[in-house]
């Protein structure tokens, strides 16, 4: 049993009464009663532990707390468990973390104890302020619905959060806990060097006003456990891990929205329109626009502004606006650093309008024009895209940086941009990703810069690639240039040695739910040539590492996050020595069961080893999930590695194992069938699984799985008398509102199908002229 508490955002009012709105803060005194054998936690020390007897005579434990500081409700918290702790007291501050007694027996929380450890150590000598509690409590929780939660003196996290085997060297488990302690951390501390605890103390020391504003604390949060995360892991490099996790996801997701980082109060009313600010909208982008601020003002101004602001609002509210003021105040005391606009006015731009800007250059006339990135191809007559921005361009030519520039309307000319007819001479914008936004070049540069990195790949600066190729694929999805605009850009890739670059490149050319769909089609052969004439040197490369010597990879990061995706592509395009590795590797693990597979390519490898394998194959990883000490993890992988079977009977045979309570709980019914049906074999054998099954299957899933089932059966469905197949079974099975929902997802796939059609044609037919290049 263990009880603990969320309150963010409107839950503290169900706990106790209070007016539950950040702006009202106060101080709390809290005292609870709990069974002897457990332990109370709150955001204080406790500073009574007494007992008092029940009228049924029964002894209870009553542990009284010191008064907290003052703050917002949804910051009080409390913890009753059974748990142990380790602890280290820095500088006056006790540290504890809490987890269940066998993981801190084992070591598990070793590792969160010494970067939190560190992280305290360095404020109290680079900060200025110090920590304004006596201690800090880190719980480690098995089920918690966030990855943590940042209340005064009392963090909750998920386990696998806070939680390392200490035989594990590898950086990215460790850079995981790095990023996510620094998170919170940040919201308890203060001081003006390094930027990552100064601004988690908006959370709790200065509160936004109200949750619209929300971005105030976690955006700017998240931004600064980046720097956290790298300085207590310097193997980790600061701007590829924030572009690829942070900056490039969100500006995917943000081109599809319709809300801007800062609502006004009115348009959010209700707790559950609260909830839905918890979003990468809220986190990532607001991230990504405090680096892009802080790029421009420089590291300096951003810290002194941010400290001026803190010792003004400590221990009460502030909004956005009051922000700017601050920045402004420093920027004008300054004259080095020149704005076209107030802070308020850019900021704005950027805080409260809907999307980002696309940027499109042209190179003849030096002219920059900005419009909102939209949908061309979904476009209505009726959308209205008219928002500008004020935008910062840090850029490049030939290789060497350029001072800063903004663009202030929607057009504007840099004679300075305009180039020659060498075609050595080239432009690059948004160096390494300063700026949040994307840009379309004209044909002129692009195909100058895709010479640049057939040539010379490394002109270009790493996340400068990555973000050239990114840009460039999104502007195509979106109806801006055509395909083979992106596809040109991919012809220097036998050189291209950074697997983050590999991998946004594999995302775009083989989607996650488009492979068992690819082979389908006549592209797969020219895809196949193509691809592996560029992948097998970095194929190979890593292939060397996983055969002889796997530790040596303990610190590249972007290998343990990255290297499944590449192997999984080089198995699937039919690398025999990929096939091969894996079978070797499966066997290893069959003729000794304590044999670990590397767990950089653990799905790859469990997956193509029962693929390449037979019957027998298959029952090992069928006994290895039931084995009693397998985890979690452990259990995902087969669960999945057994979809992967070449023989429809086995298949078969899963999904009927399937059907048992007795084998598997409910929600791994669901899994399987979800994995089978993306199988090359297996959408067939699923489907008429699912059909024969279904009164037994509707009953304990109903619509959710068939939802599932059909997104997938759905990228299948080209002609329409697939489509009446599927209409004949949904006719007999469900409602008449139901079917009419139903009907239309059909007809969206179809449609989709049909551009897919297309789309491959037009890839096939560049792949046909450029296979050999």
């Amino acid at each position: 049993m263990l009880i603990a508490s969320q309150m963010e955002p409107t839950y503290a009012r169900s706990v106790y009464p209070c007016f539950d709105e950040p702006a009202m803060k106060a101080t709390f005194n809290i005292r609870i009663v709990h069974d002897p054998s457990y332990v109370a936690l709150s955001n204080m020390p406790a500073i009574d532990v007494s007992e008092v007897k029940d009228e049924n005579g029964s002894l209870w434990t009553v542990t009284t707390f010191n008064t907290s500081l003052k703050m917002s409700t949804y910051l009080t918290a409390f913890v009753i468990c059974d748990f142990d702790y380790v602890s280290r007291t820095v500088r006056g501050n006790e540290i504890r973390i809490w987890a269940r007694k066998e993981a801190v027996k084992n070591g598990y929380v070793d590792y969160a104890l010494n970067i939190t450890g560190q992280i305290f150590s360095f404020l109290e000598d680079v900060l200025n302020v110090s920590y304004p509690l006596p201690k800090t409590d880190l719980v480690a929780l098995p089920d918690f619905g966030a990855g943590g939660m940042e209340n005064w003196g009392l963090m909750i996290f998920q386990e696998a959060s806070l939680m390392n085997l200490p035989s594990d060297e590898f950086t990215s488990r460790k850079a995981m806990i790095a990023l996510i302690v620094s998170h919170e951390l940040g919201h308890q501390a203060c001081g003006k060097k390094y930027l990552f605890f100064l601004f988690k103390w908006f959370g709790n020391l200065v509160t936004m006003n109200w949750w619209n504003d929300l971005w105030l604390n976690e955006g700017l949060a998240s931004y600064f456990e980046y720097l956290g995360a790298t300085f207590v892991e310097p193997k980790l490099s600061l701007d590829k891990i924030f572009y690829a996790h942070v900056v490039q996801p969100v500006l995917r997701e943000d081109s599809e929205i319709v809300r801007s980082l800062s609502e006004s109060e009115d348009k959010i009313k209700g707790s559950f329109s609260l909830m839905s600010l918890f979003d990468d909208i809220t986190y990532s982008k607001g991230a990504s626009i405090t680096w892009m601020l802080s790029g421009f003002l420089t590291e300096k101004l951003f810290i002194r502004a941010l400290t001026l602001y803190l010792k003004e609002f400590s221990f009460s509210n502030a909004n956005q606006d009051d922000l700017w003021t601050h920045i402004q105040m420093v920027v004008d005391a300054q004259d080095k650093v020149q704005l076209p606009a107030s802070v308020k006015q850019i900021m704005d731009s950027w805080t409260c309008q809907n999307g980002f800007p696309v940027l499109t250059l042209n190179l003849t006339t030096g002219t920059i024009r900005q419009e909102q990135f939209f949908n061309k191809k979904n476009r209505k007559s009726t959308d209205s895209y008219n928002n500008t921005w004020i935008i910062p361009i840090s850029w490049m030519r030939n290789g060497s940086s350029q001072p800063l520039t903004w663009l202030d309307k929607s057009s504007k000319m840099f004679p300075e941009m305009q180039v020659s007819e060498s075609e050595y001479d080239w432009i690059l914008l948004n160096v390494n990703l300063s700026g949040y936004y994307r840009v379309n070049y004209d044909q002129l540069n692009l195909k100058r810069l895709a010479r640049l990195l057939e040539n010379d790949p490394k002109a270009i600066p790493a996340v400068s690639r990555f973000q050239l190729i990114d840009d460039v694929f999104a502007l195509t999805d979106f109806g801006y240039v055509p395909i083979e605009t992106a596809l040109e850009l991919t012809k220097y890739l036998a050189k291209e040695d950074e697997l983050f670059i590999w991998n946004v490149v594999l995302l775009n050319l083989i989607p996650d739910n488009l492979e068992s769909t690819l082979k389908n089609y006549e592209v797969y052969p020219l895809l196949k040539k193509y691809l592996l004439k560029r992948m097998l040197p970095i194929y190979h490369y890593y292939a060397g590492f996983i055969r002889q010597n796997v530790d040596a990879l303990e610190d590249d990061y972007f290998a343990q996050v990255y290297l499944e995706k590449l192997f999984a592509t080089a198995c699937w395009l039919g690398v025999q020595d990929c096939l091969d590795l894996s079978s070797e590797l499966y066997a290893k693990w069959m003729d000794n069961p304590e044999y670990k597979i590397p767990f950089l390519i653990r799905k790859t490898v469990c997956c193509y080893g029962v693929a390449v394998g037979s019957d027998k194959e298959w029952n090992f990883a069928w006994k290895m999930y039931n084995h009693t000490d397998s985890v979690e993890e452990d259990e995902d992988i087969l669960l999945y590695a057994m979809s992967c079977a070449d023989e429809p009977w086995l298949l078969y045979r899963y999904l009927q194992y399937g059907l048992s309570d007795t084998l598997f709980s409910s929600n791994c019914t669901s899994a399987i069938i979800s994995h089978v049906v993306t199988k090359d074999i297996g959408h067939r054998v699923a489907w008429e699984f699912v059909t024969e099954n279904w009164p037994l299957l509707s009953q304990g899933y109903g619509q959710e799985l068939l939802h599932d089932v059909l997104k997938v059966m759905g990228r299948f469905v080209k002609t329409d008398v697939q489509i009446q197949e599927l209409q004949v079974f949904y006719n007999a099975t469900l409602e008449e509102d139901e079917r009419e929902a139903i009907t239309l997802l059909l007809e969206s796939a179809k449609l989709e199908n049909i551009e897919r059609r297309k789309l491959l044609i037009k890839v096939a037919n560049w792949l046909e002229k450029n296979v050999d290049d």
